[in-house]
């Protein structure tokens, strides 16, 4: 649609809305807010690495020492003193990183998850000493046991690292990859050190070091691709030194199949390379954590005069629009008030009940509903929005008579479906009676009543559909019916029906034109009892008479409902409600709504006093009437 010639308003947007005042200002806070907490973030990590990182970074050091003296006490029988001082050292270690965390305050979600959870491993490090005490473990899983505690600090690390600037983060991350890695390796020299003491390799020990040496170097190999130039030059050096290239060929020597026999002759020289290359890589690690930690600061100071630069500016826009808006804002606000009056009248009047009538009397539109909206604007958008209004109007009314015929004929087809099967089924429980009756064998007549009772389930289901496309069953009573006989026969048509005791009514009858919606309605309820409670408890029907007329309590053992849900259910319940083919998981609910209003029962649901829930029913003396006397009494 071309635009109608006017004034823009785009123009009037321009002067009014360019820098909206109150918009602005939170838009102006929130940003200046959010930058502000980035920088305080980064200046809070050199407290984090001083109360956090430095003592972590001491449990691990002195973890992998621990491991080291561990597994060398395993293989050889000796360092028993050595052992027991380097678990002194080890726990005062942990016990000042304790100490020290304990202090640390305004702690991220991340980080205090991850912390918790470091906590937990550094509580299994009793479990692991004992095992390395205890005659004859397996090296490995004492290995694995000092692992964890250490890959629990590694991401501890990973959550600390979360910096807003994003080459600090990737900087900061490779650094952590690097010293991960450097925890693999003190893995791998563990484990050399119980192959030398055997003389061989087991499968299980070949394969859980080709694991340790494939991450290693994919870990050292990703970090050393992500450092930049200040930080990888240590690292690349090292990757060209003798002592990196004399632990590959021990790395590639001990994954061979041939050390399963036996190890090599330069085995013996494993255990020198290892602490070879580990002294440089502890140096290095140690300078490039250290080169991190230096360029926190001079970023977080950036940020905060990037807040300062914004901060002023942002203030000045928020003194201009003051100026520019209180000339403009009168004028235009009448015309889209306008606007928006027209719009909501369409909306939640004239569309709304449209489709309200619609819904129930079908044809079609009326003249007043559909009446184009007419706005007093002299700007071309506003008028181009009009247009569109009514095209929109147009559309929608066409779209609700297309749903109402929609709607009435699915409800011809429930109805239709619904017939057959009713007949069907009727059909199918004669033909089943007269089988029951003409059958003596007892495992025959239980099948018999088997299917019965399948069938008088479907005869429900089938009725489900009619009553939802607002017809009648096809089964009726002219003679009022003894309540008991109308609670048995809801509980005939609900699978779990041994589970439901009937406590003996009062002696009143049904209304007979109400005998197959109340039967109908109770069935709907019990089967929700029993589907949502456990499977052996009982489902409660008690009945008793009231001034108003008669209340059936379904008590149920279930879990139960919250009370918004309870609001929510009962207030569907108190109206009929308008069937819904999205909500198709509610049949039962929109059913008993339809059948309550029909003959106005009264159901509410509340909580029961054995934690499940109770459905109350309130038939009205209406539908009562004096129970029949029985005949030969």
């Amino acid at each position: 649609m071309p635009p109608t010639r006017g004034r823009p308003i785009a123009l009037k947007l321009l002067v009014l809305l360019l820098v909206p005042l109150m918009s602005l200002v939170g838009l102006w806070a929130f940003a200046a807010g959010l930058t502000g907490v980035d920088g305080l973030r980064l200046l809070q990590t050199n407290e984090l690495v001083t109360n956090l990182a430095t003592p972590a970074e001491q449990i691990n050091i002195q973890l992998q020492s621990e491991r080291l003296a561990s597994v060398d006490f395993l293989t050889s029988g000796q360092g028993t003193e050595r052992l027991t001082t380097q678990r002194a050292l080890t726990d005062r270690t942990i016990a000042d990183f304790r100490q020290r965390a304990e202090e640390q305050r305004d702690l991220s979600p991340q980080m205090t998850t991850q912390l918790t959870a470091l906590y937990g491993k550094l509580g299994q490090l009793a479990d692991t000493r004992r095992k390395v005490d205890a005659p004859g473990p397996e090296p490995l899983d004492v290995i694995d046991g000092y692992s964890q505690i250490v890959d629990a600090t590694f991401r501890m690390y990973d959550a600390m690292v979360l910096v807003p600037d994003t080459a600090l983060y990737r900087q900061a991350r490779a650094v952590t990859m690097m010293g991960e890695a450097k925890d693999i390796l003190s893995r791998e020299r563990a484990l050399i050190t119980v192959v030398l003491a055997r003389g061989r390799v087991t499968e299980a020990e070949r394969e859980a070091f080709t694991g340790m040496v494939a991450t290693r170097r994919l870990l050292y190999a990703q970090a050393l691709s992500q450092l930049d130039s200040g930080l990888r030059g240590p690292y690349e050096r090292l990757v060209s030194s003798a002592a990196y290239q004399e632990f590959l060929r021990a790395e590639d020597a001990m994954r061979g199949q041939a050390t399963l026999k036996g190890l090599p002759v330069e085995a013996a020289t494993w255990p020198i390379d290892g602490a070879n290359l580990w002294a440089a890589v502890e140096r290095n690690q140690s300078e490039a954590a250290h080169g991190i930690f230096q360029r926190v600061t001079p970023a977080a100071n950036s940020v905060l005069v990037k807040i300062g630069v914004a901060g002023g500016a942002g203030l000045l826009a928020v003194i201009a629009s003051v100026l520019v808006s209180l000339r403009f804002r009168r004028r235009l606000g009448d015309e889209l008030a306008g606007l928006r009056d027209a719009a909501t009248e369409l909306a939640e009047v004239r569309l709304a009940g449209l489709v309200k009538r619609l819904r129930k009397a079908g044809g079609g539109p009326l003249p007043e509903e559909v009446t184009p909206l007419e706005v007093r604007t002299d700007t071309a958008e506003i008028q181009d929005i009009v247009r569109a209004f009514n095209n929109v109007q147009a559309t929608a009314v066409e779209a609700a008579v297309g749903q109402a015929r929609l709607r009435h004929g699915v409800s011809k087809v429930f109805v239709n479906l619904a017939r057959r099967n009713q007949t069907l089924l009727h059909r199918q429980l004669l033909q089943l009676d007269g089988m029951e009756r003409d059958t003596e064998q007892p495992e025959m007549l239980a099948d018999l009543f088997k299917l019965d009772h399948l069938t008088t389930r479907m005869r429900r289901h089938a009725e489900s559909l009619i009553i939802l496309s607002d017809q009648a069953p096809g089964r009726g009573w002219r003679n009022p019916v003894p309540i008991v006989d109308v609670l048995r026969s809801a509980v005939a048509e609900v699978e779990e029906y041994q589970r439901v005791e009937v406590l003996q009514p009062p002696p009143v009858a049904l209304v007979g034109n109400a005998v197959t919606d109340v039967a109908h309605l109770m069935a709907e309820l019990i089967e929700n009892a029993t589907l949502f409670s456990p499977p052996k408890t009982r489902v409660d029907l008690r009945t008793s008479t009231t001034p108003h007329g008669l209340t059936i309590e379904i008590e149920d053992r279930g879990l139960g409902l919250t009370r918004t849900e309870l609001d929510e259910l009962n207030e569907r319940l108190s109206e009929m409600p308008e069937f819904d083919l999205a909500q198709s998981d509610q049949l039962g609910l929109f059913v008993v709504g339809r059948l309550a209003a029909r003959h106005d029962i009264r159901v509410t649901l509340g909580p029961s006093p054995y934690g499940g829930l109770t459905a109350v029913v309130a038939l009205p003396s209406a539908l009562l009437a004096e129970q029949p006397a029985l005949s030969g009494r």
